[in-house]
């Protein structure tokens, strides 16, 4: 087998991650050396790479959990191109995996071709070191004012001679619309790219939803390829402020003691490595909600100050807010507080910041005994060390560092450096995915549990963070493999796309 697929989407978050890490997971278990790819992402949810000349470098966190599910170390290839937005109107540009601008809708476009360049070429690489490639798109081809030097979607999809699938989430409502609006709305070279549907998130029976199936085939010319049914706990790292929206809640069992853990995690406007949280949540008891109430705050046992790409400007907005003062009473309440990376600066008494937001010297909260300043070059790194006397591993992506403590440390280095702060019930530290540490997770909660007053909570000891990942992704190579025309997709795969799929000029009457 040699070649490779595009996974569109209908719109943002409407499952090109997942659908993408099930293909993957699918292709490995009959042995096909696959690789995910994403030419150009947009998302503060990044992971730390090490590259082959020991160089950390930074991609999506989606890239990551679908080259696990590929069963390949993750590769800096696998999204050459992270935009990682710090205001509505700027974002950090990550060139396989360095941060080498910050660019403006209005000088993106003279960035375009650059950008290009270095996606194609490592494309090109995957593919003569792979047997298949899985692209995942961004937000949906039907973007017509982003079309003209587009290197994501179809422009991807034409310059390698991929077929592309789109997928829809039909949770949503309208999906079918969605599909035919999404083909009709591209030129007659891209349509003929579009080789059929996958319908995500379907409730019910199938044969209810089979008129639908056959309408949307007979309009569009093309078939659905797949309907994949909801199921809880298939979800992989989100890229889209979506996958993280107030008021959503994460779980996996009931609570193995007599009570619950209540984790309140704060919404912030730019909110970065939100993940982190699902760590927390894969333990067994404990409730991880995200939210932007301060009466949750108050009222949970443990709040988490999660990171942000804008530090500063998220400080701002928890005072305008009233979150602040919400944080600050469950701190004074005694009762656990985390700050992660942005979070943990935060907590800080002050933070000079000349690189990020230039707004100089900023009061924190004041709830660590800490000093932060930002500095140009950004810590990217891969973490090793001791806390709470279990091992931890983690990884860093912060240009803000710790100039003064008075505070003991919450983690130490493997050569015995302090990092972070642990201040009675305050605790921050920079590293991103310390909770993965299973050992570490489980002592950390217990002591949340126990400050909290939560008595009645008790931690589950057998359970893996990596194994609760790993049965996510074997979910989700089952889902693919029982409710997909797998024989079509490899046929997509192996020979590139359909000849003679019928046009659909922009705004024609459906076919009946």
């Amino acid at each position: 087998m040699s070649g490779g697929l595009l996974v569109a989407g209908t719109t943002s978050d409407a499952g090109k991650s997942v659908l993408t890490a099930g293909l993957c997971r699918w292709l490995r278990r009959r042995g096909v050396k696959v690789a995910p790819f994403k030419a150009q992402n947009m998302s503060n949810n990044s992971v730390v790479v090490v590259g082959p000349d020991g160089r950390g470098g930074e991609i999506g966190r989606a890239q990551a959990m679908q080259a696990a599910a590929a069963g390949v170390a993750p590769d800096l290839r696998f999204n050459p191109v992270l935009l990682k937005p710090g205001s509505d109107r700027s974002s950090q540009v990550v060139l396989l995996g360095e941060a080498v601008d910050t660019v403006t809708a209005g000088n993106y476009r003279s960035m375009k071709p650059r950008l290009a360049e270095t996606a194609y070429a490592a494309l090109a690489e995957l593919r003569t070191e792979f047997d298949a490639v899985i692209c995942e798109g961004a937000g949906s081809p039907a973007e017509i004012n982003l079309r003209d030097g587009d290197f994501v979607n179809m422009g991807l999809a034409r310059h390698a001679n991929f077929p592309a699938i789109v997928v829809g989430d039909i949770d949503r409502g309208g999906v079918f619309a969605a599909f035919l609006g999404t083909v009709a709305l591209l030129s007659a070279e891209d349509q003929a790219l579009i080789a059929g549907f996958v319908i995500n998130k379907f409730r019910g029976s199938r044969e209810i939803l089979r008129p639908g199936l056959d309408m949307i085939t007979a309009s569009a010319g093309r078939p659905v390829l797949g309907v994949l049914p909801y199921e809880e706990g298939v979800g992989v790292d989100g890229e889209d402020s979506l996958s993280y929206a107030a008021d959503r809640t994460l779980m996996t069992t009931g609570p193995r003691g007599t009570e619950w853990l209540r984790v309140a995690v704060v919404r912030l406007p730019r909110l970065s490595n939100a993940t982190d949280a699902e760590a927390l949540g894969a333990e067994p008891g404990v409730r991880v909600r995200f939210t932007t109430d301060p009466a949750e705050l108050i009222d949970a046992d443990l709040v988490v100050l999660p990171g942000s790409k804008a530090t500063v400007s998220d400080l701002a907005w928890l005072r305008d807010t009233g979150l602040a003062g919400a944080v600050e009473a469950h701190a004074a309440a005694g009762k656990p507080l985390l700050g992660i990376c942005g979070g943990f600066q935060m907590l800080a008494e002050s933070i000079h910041d000349e690189v990020e937001s230039g707004r100089g010297h900023v009061r924190g909260l004041g709830l660590l005994p800490v000093e932060i300043t930002f500095e140009r070059a950004k810590t990217l790194a891969r973490s090793h060390g001791e806390a709470l006397g279990a091992p931890v591993a983690g990884y860093e992506i912060h240009h803000g560092v710790v100039t003064k403590s008075h505070s003991p440390p919450l983690l130490r280095y493997a050569d015995g450096r302090p990092e972070g702060a642990a201040e009675r019930n305050v605790f921050g530290t920079h590293w991103h995915g310390a909770f993965e540490s299973d050992e570490f997770r489980r002592r950390f909660l217990t002591a949340a549990a126990r400050q909290a007053g939560r008595t009645g909570f008790t931690v589950a000891p057998g359970t893996s963070f990596t194994a609760v990942r790993e049965t996510a992704l074997d979910l989700l190579g089952d889902l693919v493999e029982e409710h997909v025309d797998t024989a079509a997709l490899l046929r997509l795969i192996e020979d590139g796309p359909v000849r003679g799929l019928p046009f659909l000029p922009p705004g024609a009457p459906a076919r009946a």
